[in-house]
Parts: C-alpha cells; sequence; structure tokens
C-alpha cells in the first residue's frame, strides 16, 4: 500500500513538471499559420489530427490525397475542407511526391504523415534529385513526457535509422541537441544507452558510446553534456546509479536518451506510450523542413503536439 501510494506521489509530483506540449501550443497563438502539406491524411486520425492543428491556429494544411475519399472521411467526422486546397493524389507514392514538391518550392513549410507508411514518405523525401536532404542526415526524434519523470525525454533514433554505424550517430544526437535547445533545454544531458555502464568489446553500442563522449570533449558534438555507457535505469533514476556507484553527471538526469538501434528505441518509446502513460510527439530532422512523423496509431492529441514541436522549429530558423 505504501508502493501504491509513493508512485501516486510521484506522478502527481511530476505532473507540474509536464506542460511543454501545452506551452508549445500556446505559443502558437497569434502568429499566422504555416503551410503544412499533408500527405495521404486518408484516415479518421490522421485527418483529425491535421484539422485539429488547423483549428488550433498552427497549421494551414495542404492535403494531399484522392479527393473523394478526403471529402468521404470529413463528412464522417462532421469537419469542413472548404477553406483547405485539396491537392489530388491517386496513390501513395503520387501523394509524397507531391507533398515533398511542395516543401521544395516552397509552398509548404512543413511536410505532414498522414496514414501512408514511413518508408514511402520518406523514400520521396530522401530523393537525391527531387528530395529534401541537407548535409545533415535524417534522423527521428521522439519527444515525450513520462508520469514518472520530470523532465521532457527526447528519445532517438526510433523511426528512420536502423542499425545507425559510428559517424551516423554523430548527427543523429547533434540533431536531437539542436531540438533539445529550440524546445528551451540550454545543456542537454544526453544519455547513450546500453545495456551495461561500462565498456565492452562485445557490445558494439558501449564502444559507441565512448567514443562519442570523447568527440563531445573535442568538439565534434557540441551544446550537451553526454556519457555513456549508460543502462536505462541508471540513465533516469539517481537512485539506480547510486545503488551502482555510478557516478555520472547525466545518471538520474537525462534529456536525451540515444538508443543503440531503431528497434530497441522503437520499443522503448512505445511502452512508455502505452504501458507508462506517456504523451508523445515525433518530428524528423535533417531535412529542408521539419517533417511532422507520427505513428498511424496515433491519437490527434500526438499530432497536434507535432505540429506544435515544428512550428518552434520553423520560428527559430526564420529568426
Amino acid at each position: 500500500m505504501r508502493e501504491r501510494i509513493a508512485v501516486v506521489d510521484a506522478i502527481t509530483d511530476a505532473a507540474q513538471y509536464h506542460v511543454l506540449f501545452e506551452s508549445l501550443i500556446r505559443s502558437c497563438e497569434g502568429r499566422e499559420a504555416f503551410p503544412v502539406a499533408v500527405c495521404w491524411p486518408c484516415s479518421a486520425v490522421s485527418l483529425a489530427g491535421a484539422m485539429e492543428a488547423a483549428r488550433a491556429g498552427i497549421i494551414h494544411p495542404l492535403l494531399v490525397g484522392p479527393a473523394r475519399e478526403l471529402s468521404a472521411i470529413a463528412t464522417s467526422l462532421d469537419l469542413d475542407l472548404g477553406s483547405y486546397e485539396v491537392i489530388p493524389a491517386d496513390t501513395e507514392e503520387d501523394a509524397a511526391e507531391k507533398a515533398v514538391e511542395l516543401c521544395r518550392s516552397g509552398r509548404s513549410s512543413a511536410l505532414m504523415k498522414g496514414s501512408l507508411h514511413t518508408d514511402l514518405l520518406m523514400h520521396a523525401a530522401l530523393q537525391k534529385e527531387g528530395g529534401l536532404r541537407t548535409s545533415r542526415r535524417f534522423s527521428h526524434v521522439f519527444v515525450l513526457e513520462a508520469p514518472l519523470y520530470k523532465r521532457a525525454l527526447f528519445i532517438t533514433d526510433a523511426a528512420i535509422n536502423i542499425y545507425p554505424t559510428l559517424e551516423e550517430k554523430v548527427d543523429i544526437v547533434q540533431n536531437a541537441i539542436d531540438l533539445a535547445h529550440v524546445l528551451g533545454v540550454a545543456e542537454p544531458r544526453v544519455a547513450i544507452l546500453s545495456a551495461v555502464e561500462t565498456v565492452s568489446p562485445k557490445i558494439v553500442s558501449t564502444i559507441d558510446a565512448a567514443a562519442l563522449c570523447k568527440m563531445a570533449d573535442r568538439g565534434q558534438i557540441a551544446g550537451a553534456i553526454l556519457d555513456g555507457p549508460l543502462a536505462f535505469d541508471t540513465a533516469v533514476n539517481a537512485e539506480a546509479a547510486r545503488v551502482k556507484n555510478l557516478k555520472s553527471p547525466v545518471a538520474g538526469e537525462a534529456d536525451i536518451l540515444l538508443v543503440p538501434d531503431l528497434e530497441s528505441g522503437n520499443m522503448l518509446a512505445k511502452q512508455l506510450e502505452y504501458l507508462g502513460g506517456a504523451r508523445l510527439a515525433g518530428i524528423v530532422l535533417g531535412a529542408k523542413v521539419p517533417i511532422i512523423l507520427t505513428s498511424r496509431a496515433d491519437s490527434s492529441e500526438s499530432r497536434v503536439a507535432s505540429c506544435a514541436i515544428a512550428a518552434a522549429l520553423i520560428k527559430q530558423q526564420q529568426a
């Protein structure tokens, strides 16, 4: 019983810190909505999420997909699409190409995934000719607020890079650091996750962690405090670090969790969401425009929060 009360108290205590999404949405008030190419919003939740972000004044959606199907979904949800342009597309591949072109031409300031598969959208965005490439590698960041943790967590990369190399992890972690800066974390603490806290030649992620920390020491990664390898428990729980006699400037206070690979990151983020009650948003960085990338099963709230994150990035780019 005492343990249950302690958990309830911890959730209540942490709740006062969980205001990031609301503050981001409020910061969009009074600003002109930015145009977003919404690619294939052919499900109730994806179309509703885009329209909810539009009603909040965050985005002005350019809906890319089959006009008749979009109209039918809107009617079923009692939504009025009359104020928004529909760019006809017959297939998901066609929609992805047209949505990317809207961003390349400057008509759209961001790209938003609808109900198509991530691979189709990213294939169009990653084209060397006609895509949205920059000198920085694309990477995805989950931004989430978990009930038992007193700060927002940035988990990367759990959606784009499957088995990233050390070189690729440099861009992945720098993208996340830059995002944390935009969202108000002046000097984020980065936990480079593995299964253990010691460097082992048998576990590649621990070797990468050691190298990344040294690269940060040499200024090759900037704007954050890095430490690793760290197991998940020591990254987010100071008592676990104390029990293990681990001295670390990041342990128990991590802002960014750099995961070893997509599989572990995706499972971690979704476990925190579905079993831990975390609120979650998603964004792809490293492209010419922010790419609002959420799961096809994500809620409208998640999509609106993701749009608000994109708005913060666009505001910073325009400053």
